[in-house]
């Protein structure tokens, strides 16, 4: 098959992640609900009342998985957790760079895309979380200016559909557009010293 798996092969002895073996302990309070739009999850607790310490980490986790229903749990969760977390994610943010840094570096089209649209989600949900991010740059843009100089969204198979915005190349632009954005006056600099090809989205 042709894609990002084609050009950078898995490595091999990718362990299950946290992530899978939490849910198949039944540790979540989750559960698959359906409705007229499609699955959704029903949370059992209020999302707010959740120790984000424990549980958006673990989630974050999930991201490296492509597998249905993991994937589908891990992505929705950590949507859910920051739509309703606000001051609770900031304190959390050194825990998610191991997990965003592995889901980044899987390689795999769907565990990129899926972790740009987060990194896009997380920027926004609560005040300074983008500033946050900048020390962190370090570990997250190096793969993304990889994907960024392989032009990965050229060639067969890689020109994904727009409508579900998994075209990774636009995905990557948005992401650092955002970091530069909320990432407050040292954002750019050090988005450019790890992404040398990225113009800046705010000064022109």
């Amino acid at each position: 098959s042709s894609g990002i798996n084609a050009e950078w092969p898995l490595r091999p002895g990718a362990k299950p992640t946290s992530f899978r073996k939490f849910y198949e302990r039944g540790d979540f309070p989750i559960q698959l609900e359906h409705d007229t739009k499609g699955n959704k999850i029903a949370w059992k607790v209020e999302i707010e009342k959740l120790d984000f310490h424990h549980y958006l980490p673990l989630f974050f986790d999930g991201l490296c998985e492509v597998t249905h229903p993991y994937e589908f749990f891990s992505r929705q969760g950590v949507h859910d957790m920051l739509e309703h977390g606000s001051h609770k994610v900031l304190p959390v943010i050194p825990q998610l760079i191991i997990p965003i840094k592995n889901a980044l570096n899987t390689r795999k089209k769907s565990s990129v895309c899926t972790s740009l649209k987060i990194l896009q989600h997380l920027v926004i949900s609560a005040n300074c979380i983008g500033e946050a991010l900048v020390p962190y740059y370090r570990q997250i843009l190096p793969i993304l200016n990889i994907f960024k100089n392989k032009n990965i969204n050229k060639g067969d198979g890689i020109d994904y559909s727009q409508q579900r915005r998994e075209n990774v190349g636009d995905l990557i632009q948005e992401t650092l557009e955002a970091f530069e954005t909320h990432g407050g006056p040292d954002a750019f600099i050090n988005i450019k010293y790890m992404v040398p090809t990225y113009e800046s989205c705010v000064n022109n």
